[in-house]
């Protein structure tokens, strides 16, 4: 069983740009997703996805491989997995990718090896990370607040469960990757409840709590 993780490193971002280079701590945004793979000896090797030869310098640094990306498939619109499909279509025999967004560049440390024997054990052909929402969600319709998760009145503890996609990892069986498919209907939801679940950087205000996060952290 061959197993890959892949990074998808794109140069452009509107709201920050430039990020995925960014210092976060001493080393590049992009850095931190790269060392976290190459900690698992289960993956064989780490690749990142990339349109920008400063992103391609950083990643070789760090010793990923690197597969440049065509433009058209590098746009703000088209989806990630067109670049996870690029990736494999040229490879043989690799049967699970583990997606690492860069952006998600703090993780729980034993979060992989955890997924990743429970991804095996029960033979799931996806496993996507998620965590508990406790907030008090509505719509707004015109020009009125209504309710979507709870009564007017409800206490917080008592919500009914819901759940958001934190873009820690995934992992996925190749080939549902080559049929355009990262989560599939019978993907595993994996439950992390952790701070860093709530790190995705998109804007400098994410960046800095990364760094107020990573900084609390490393003075334990």
């Amino acid at each position: 069983m061959k197993t890959i993780a892949i990074i998808p490193a794109r140069a452009g971002s509107k709201r920050l740009p430039n990020k995925n280079i960014m210092h976060l701590g001493n080393i590049p945004l992009l850095a931190h997703s790269i060392i976290f793979a190459k900690q698992h000896n289960f993956i064989s090797e780490v690749y990142v996805s990339t349109d920008s030869k400063e992103i391609k310098k950083i990643a070789i640094q760090y010793g990923a491989k690197v597969i440049d990306r065509p433009e058209n498939i590098s746009g703000d619109f088209e989806p990630t997995v067109s670049a996870l499909k690029h990736v494999l279509e040229d490879m043989e025999q690799v049967d699970n990718v583990i997606l690492l967004q860069p952006t998600n560049p703090l993780r729980p440390e034993n979060l992989l090896n955890e997924a990743f024997e429970i991804f095996n054990q029960e033979n799931y052909d996806s496993l996507f990370t998620v965590s508990r929402n406790f907030q008090k969600l509505g719509k707004i319709l015109d020009n009125k607040f209504k309710p979507f998760n709870y009564e007017i009145g409800q206490r917080s503890q008592d919500l009914e469960p819901l759940f958001f996609e934190n873009g820690l990892l995934y992992i996925t069986k190749a080939k549902l990757i080559l049929d355009d498919v990262i989560i599939s209907e019978n993907a595993f939801p994996l439950e992390v409840n952790h701070i860093f679940a709530n790190v995705d950087i998109d804007t400098n205000e994410d960046f800095e709590y990364a760094k107020y996060l990573l900084n609390k952290f490393e003075q334990k």
